[in-house]
C-alpha cells in the first residue's frame, strides 16, 4: 500500500463523514458515496499487489490473486447502488412534498427531550422500612 493510496482513504473517508453530518439529503447521498468509495478502496488495497488471476489454468505459477476483497467489493458496490437509489427516491418524495431538500428536526423528540429534562416540581419521599431478619 502507497502512502499517497492511504490519504486518498483518508480524504474520502473524511469529506464523507463532514457531508453525512449535514442537513441536506444531497449532501447525505453524496456523502454515503464517498464513504463508500473509500471502504472499497481500502478493502481493495488491504488485497495482495498484483499477482497472476485466481484461475486454475496448466502452466500456471507463481503467486495468484487473492479473489476475496474483489468479491466483498462487488457485493458493496451492488449495495451502495441499491441504498443510494432507495435515498434518491426518498429525497425527490420529500423535495415534491416541502419544497426543499433539508432534513427537520422531529417535533415529536423534541418534545420527549425537554420532558426528561423537566426536573420534578415535587420531591418524592422515599420512606424506609424496617426489614425483618
Amino acid at each position: 500500500m502507497s502512502l499517497v493510496s492511504l490519504a486518498v482513504v483518508a480524504v474520502l473517508f473524511s469529506i464523507g463523514t463532514y457531508l453525512i453530518l449535514q442537513r441536506a439529503l444531497s449532501r447525505i447521498i453524496i456523502g454515503l458515496g464517498l464513504l463508500s468509495h473509500g471502504a472499497n478502496l481500502l478493502i481493495m488495497l488491504s488485497g495482495t499487489g498484483p499477482a497472476a488471476p485466481p484461475v486454475l489454468a496448466e502452466g500456471s505459477v507463481g503467486p495468484v490473486a487473492d479473489p476475496l476483497p474483489q468479491a466483498m467489493v462487488l457485493t458493496a458496490i451492488v449495495i451502495t447502488f441499491g441504498i443510494t437509489a432507495f435515498l434518491l427516491a426518498l429525497a425527490l418524495r420529500s423535495y415534491l412534498l416541502t419544497g426543499n431538500d433539508e432534513v427537520e428536526d422531529d417535533i415529536e423528540d423534541r418534545r420527549i427531550a425537554r420532558e426528561q429534562h423537566v426536573p420534578d416540581p415535587v420531591p418524592h419521599e422515599v420512606e424506609m422500612h424496617e426489614v425483618p431478619l
